[in-house]
Formats: structure tokens, sequence, C-alpha cells
């Protein structure tokens, strides 16, 4: 049995099985719906429901909150259908516009440039034509079924058959555990993707904030290779908010970016630097040296990448007090398995 879904302002119809959540049918049948996580965690698919009735798998109540769902909203990543829907979702241009593909992929490089990042090479089949938006991200699928999501820090004409995906050590974590420990080069692994509505919105001529925060600088580097590119004449300001000196652990490559790049500027942002970091620049919350340097984002378009909390207190502040359109902030959340399960 399904059940038809109507996207208003958009008029885009799809159909959806009984079982299944709105998000997953609308990726399996290339309809651009914004979402982040798929996984009830980061409320980025938050949209609200015009007819019809939905019941909602497990989710986190940040992400949508009971005042929220009984205001008629829902979380398009786990909500199934009963009955016939109309949904009010912004469409995003391009979201839907490459095929999902599950592939085998090969560990062809493992760099460390800082004790807990891991910079993986993956070589991916000569024979697919594996496209995808700079900002995008893939999932490994472990052998237990279980995924990890990493957002590729190769823009696509970069790619080459081979993908850059920047890894933070978690210790205990399944996947990190294997990075750290056991992975050689050569060994082969499961991809699917490419997956999310995080990248750069090439209709606009607004200038950008790139605000990342740790491995949240991946996504973030792909858009700066499109950037470079398209020799793009937009104005950007990259904004990369670390612990120490050495959790910017691609900080020449983020100032010789500046540097080849007349109209992208760079702001390194350190929260704890060790003394021995001997560190002139910038301290603080990453968010706050945006508010600093640029009191009035009434004419800008943000995109944000890394932990939760800098991401939600980012979207808050810039709106509520820099003048930012709620409609210009693009992120992606970086939810951990911990962050998934609430602990």
């Amino acid at each position: 049995m399904t059940f038809k879904v109507l996207l208003q302002p958009s008029g885009r119809s799809f159909d959806v099985a009984r079982d299944e959540p709105v998000l997953a049918a609308a990726i399996r049948q290339g309809v651009g719906l914004p979402y982040g996580c798929k996984d009830g965690a980061c409320g980025s698919c938050k949209s609200r429901l015009l007819e019809g009735r939905v019941i909602h798998g497990a989710h986190q109540t940040k992400a949508l909150t009971p005042a929220e769902e009984d205001g008629g909203y829902i979380l398009t990543c786990c909500a199934t259908p009963q009955t016939d829907l109309v949904v009010e979702a912004r469409t995003v241009p391009g979201a839907g516009e490459f095929p999902v593909l599950k592939m085998p992929t090969r560990v062809s490089a493992i760099a460390r440039p800082a004790p807990d990042v891991a910079v993986l090479r993956m070589q991916l089949p000569a024979n697919l034509q594996f496209r995808y938006h700079a900002g995008q991200y893939v999932e490994f699928i472990l052998r237990d079924g279980t995924r990890r999501s990493y957002s590729m820090a190769t823009a696509p004409h970069n790619a080459h058959g081979g993908i850059e995906l920047h890894i933070r050590h978690m210790p205990g974590g399944k996947f990190t555990d294997h990075v750290f420990g056991a992975m050689k080069e050569k060994e082969i692994l499961r991809l699917e993707g490419p997956f999310g509505s995080f990248f750069l919105r090439e209709d606009s001529t607004k200038p950008i904030v790139l605000l990342a925060s740790g491995t949240g600088f991946a996504p973030i580097k792909a858009i700066i290779e499109q950037l470079q590119f398209k020799h793009s004449e937009r104005e950007a300001v990259l904004y990369w908010g670390c612990r120490s000196r050495a959790d910017l652990y691609l900080n020449e490559w983020a100032q010789e970016a500046a540097i080849s790049m007349p109209r992208l500027r760079y702001v390194p942002v350190l929260s704890e630097p060790k003394p021995e970091d001997a560190w002139q620049g910038r301290t603080g919350l990453v968010h706050h040296a945006v508010m600093a340097d640029l009191p009035d984002l009434s004419g800008w378009q943000v995109y944000a990448c890394g932990a939760p909390v800098m991401v939600e207190s980012a979207q808050r502040d810039f709106v509520a007090r820099c003048g930012l359109p709620a409609d210009e902030f693009y992120a992606d959340a970086f939810t951990s398995e911990a962050d998934k399960h609430g602990g």
C-alpha cells in the first residue's frame, strides 16, 4: 500500500510506502527535501504537516519538541504516513539531483594530521561515475549493517576516482576505534551516497560566512575548492574554531587557500589555546568571533558545520542578534552515535 505526499508550495508529489519514512521515499525518488542526519537528531528536515496523519519513529526532543509536534510539525526522516499527506517544506534544488549509489571503496591512504584526526583517502570504483555536490556526505555500511556518516572534504572536480574524509577519534566508537587501530591501506569497505542538503547555493551572489568547528571543516573545505574551481566572485570568510593549535589540522591549507583566492579571508579561533601554542590569534567561541566582525548579517549566507552545540548557538544568535535571514543559514550538525541516542 502506498500513500501520496504533496509538497507545498512547490506542488511536487511522490509516493511513500506504508512503513517508509517520508524522507527515505523522497531520496529514493530524487525529490530534494532539506535534511541532515536522517536519524531524528538534528532537526534539519523539520516541516509542517498541512493535511493527513503520520506516526513518528524514535527521535530526540531537541530535534522536534512536543509543542512543535502539537503545532503540526513533523520530522520527515522518521515520520511514516498513515494517510495521504500535504506537507509544507522547502524543496532544495539539487538535493535529489544525483543518484544514491552503493559501492565498494578501498582505503588508498591514511594520514594523521592531528593526534585524534585521521584523513582517509578512499578510492572509488574506476567504472563508476559518482556525482555529488561539494558539502554532501557518504555513509559507511559496517558489517553488522550499522552506518557511519562522513562529509566529503573533496570537491567533485578533485575527486578523480577518490574522495577525502576527515575522521575524529571517538574513543570507544566502533568505527573510529578501527580507523585509529587496525585499519590498513587497501582495506575494502562499503559506501553509500551522496546524502544531505548541505551544499553551496550557487544561484546566489550574497557574501558567505563559512563556519566550521573541528572536523566540521571537511565539507567546508570541499565548498572552498568548489568556489575556487568556479572562479567565484563572491566574498567569503572562513571561521574555523578549534580547542588548541594542534586541532587546526589543515591550518596551512586554509592559509594557502586564502592567499590564492583574493575573495576569501581566513580567521582561525581557538577556545582553549595551550601555553605552548603561543597563540596570538583570536580566542573564544567561534560564532562570537563572527558576530564581533560582522554584526549585520542581513545580506549574507552562512554555511555552518561541526558540533551540534556550535551550529545551534550560531543559528540562534545570528538570526536573533545579527539580522541573518533564517532561510540563509545552511547547516550540517555532526551528530555522533552518542548524540543520536541521547547519551
